[in-house]
C-alpha cells in the first residue's frame, strides 16, 4: 500500500508531498528518476534518497514501512550538509551525515512529526535554494534545447550548467530528459495513447519515447504505466 498526502503548509515551498508505504509482501520496489530528492524513515532507520539517474530496485519485506518527506526538484539546498550532487544515485544514511542529529540517534515513535521537526529546523539554518530552479525546469520541460533554454533564461550554457548540478544534481541534459519522461509517465498513466504522448511529450517518436522510458526505469512504456 501506498499513499501521499499534501506537506505540511510551512514546508510546501520546499516539498511537494509526504508519503508512506507498507509492503504487503516480500517484493522489490522500481523507483525511477523524478527530480526529486527524499528524506526517508526505512525499517533500518533514516537516510536519503537520491536525486537518481536511473531506475533503483528496493527490496521489501512484508510488513516493512516507509515513511518519506520529498522535495521539490531543485528545493533541496544545503538541508542535508552536502552539495546535492554528491547525493546522485545514492541511498545515504543519516548517521552518515552532519544534518539531522537528533534523527540520526533517535527513535521517536511518531517519525513523521519529527521528520518534519527536523527540516523546519534545517530550512531556518541553511540558505534557500537557487530562485531560478523552477524557470529552469519550465524551460528545459518546454521542448528547448539546452543551448535555447540557457538563452532563454539568459545564462551562458556554462552558467546553466553550474546551476543545474548545484541546484539539481545533474547536468541540464540529464534533468531534461528526467522532466520529459516524467511529463510521459503522467499523461501515459491518464490513459494517452503512447504515440500521442511521444509527440506531446517532446520525443522525435513512439519508438524514441520507449527507448528513453527503458533507459530511465528499466521497463516498457506500458508496464511502467500499469
Amino acid at each position: 500500500m501506498y499513499e501521499e498526502r499534501p506537506p505540511a503548509p510551512w514546508l510546501a515551498e520546499r516539498v511537494v508531498c509526504e508519503w508512506r508505504q507498507v509492503s504487503e509482501t516480500d517484493s522489490t520496489q522500481l523507483v525511477v528518476p523524478d527530480g526529486c530528492v527524499d528524506l526517508i524513515w526505512g525499517p533500518d532507520g533514516p537516510f536519503v534518497a537520491g536525486p537518481d539517474t536511473g531506475p533503483m530496485s528496493t527490496p521489501m519485506r512484508a510488513g516493512d514501512t516507509f515513511t518519506g518527506i520529498r522535495f521539490r526538484p531543485g528545493a533541496t539546498g544545503e538541508v542535508f550538509g552536502v552539495p546535492v550532487h554528491w547525493l546522485r544515485d545514492q541511498r545515504v544514511p543519516l548517521t552518515d551525515l552532519d544534518a539531522f542529529p537528533e534523527l540520526a540517534t533517535e527513535m521517536p515513535q511518531e517519525r513523521l512529526r519529527a521528520m518534519r521537526a527536523a527540516i523546519s529546523v534545517r530550512l531556518r539554518q541553511t540558505p534557500p535554494p537557487d530562485p531560478a530552479a523552477p524557470a529552469i525546469v519550465a524551460a528545459l520541460r518546454s521542448g528547448l534545447s539546452v543551448h535555447e533554454a540557457a538563452r532563454k533564461l539568459g545564462y551562458s550554457e556554462r552558467q546553466l550548467h553550474r546551476r543545474s548540478v548545484a541546484g539539481f544534481g545533474y547536468s541540464p541534459k540529464t534533468l531534461q530528459r528526467i522532466v520529459r519522461f516524467q511529463r510521459a509517465l503522467r499523461l501515459a498513466r491518464s490513459g494517452v495513447p503512447l504515440a500521442e504522448v511521444a509527440v506531446t511529450s517532446g520525443y522525435a517518436d513512439q519508438a524514441h519515447l520507449s527507448r528513453e522510458v527503458r533507459r530511465l526505469s528499466g521497463v516498457s512504456p506500458r508496464l511502467l504505466a500499469a
